[in-house]
């Protein structure tokens, strides 16, 4: 088992799955963890309350969400134990990038699970990439204005990004503009909120006649 062929497989994955959140990602992590931890065996058993706070996972509902979602998705194999000592087994199912890998490891993989060639990967990776960015601004302010915001604040996003070369903090390519656009018109939102509270309360507002005979 190549761990780090596996990790950048997976990773690939994840970029291009629209079903992930931030949640299935952190649980996916937090399983492979313990993958780690018993030497990736073909199957291990899991302690529910160990996981959840491995992957940072407060919600007993999410928690067995995600971990159905991840099953459903072909991530891994979950078989749910009803007994209450005796935990619940995961196989995580095998990604790697490599043909030598595939060839090494294919006994090794479960009944059915494809791996993901390196090849078809990278183009899937550069077609993303090729149409999931804006053609101009045009394309991005008819965004903006079909989601009913202003095509001022499409200009400003557009305005924004294209001067740093469409990447996430400088550094990270973006992969789904119309995801980073919807981020941006929530943090617009929540920006608005707070400026409209901040304007309806008086407790920051003081007066210029003081009179400091006036006891404390």
């Amino acid at each position: 088992m190549n761990y780090i062929k596996h990790l950048n497989a997976i990773f690939q994955q994840f970029a291009m799955d629209s079903n992930l959140n931030p949640t299935h990602i952190s649980l996916y992590m937090a399983l492979f963890q313990f993958w780690n931890i018993n030497r990736f065996p073909e199957t291990f058993y899991i302690n529910r309350e160990e996981v959840m706070k491995m992957g940072k996972i407060g919600s007993k509902a999410t928690y067995h969400r995600c971990l159905k979602n991840l099953n459903d998705w072909k991530y891994i194999h979950y078989l749910p134990s009803h007994n209450p000592y005796k935990g619940s087994q995961i196989k995580i199912l095998k990604f790697n990038t490599s043909s030598e890998t595939s060839t090494e490891t294919s006994n090794e993989q479960p009944v059915g699970q494809a791996l993901v060639p390196n090849i078809n990967i990278n183009k899937q990776i550069e077609n993303s990439i090729k149409t999931k960015l804006p053609k101009n601004e045009n394309e991005v302010l008819d965004f903006f204005i079909k989601k009913e915001w202003t095509a001022i604040e499409g200009k400003k996003f557009y305005n924004h990004y294209t001067s740093i070369g469409w990447k996430l903090g400088g550094k990270i390519k973006i992969v789904n503009w119309h995801a980073t656009a919807e981020n941006w018109m929530l943090k617009a939102n929540e920006i608005e909120k707070v400026e409209a509270v901040s304007q309806n309360k008086d407790n920051l507002k003081t007066t210029k006649i003081k009179d400091y005979g006036q006891p404390l």
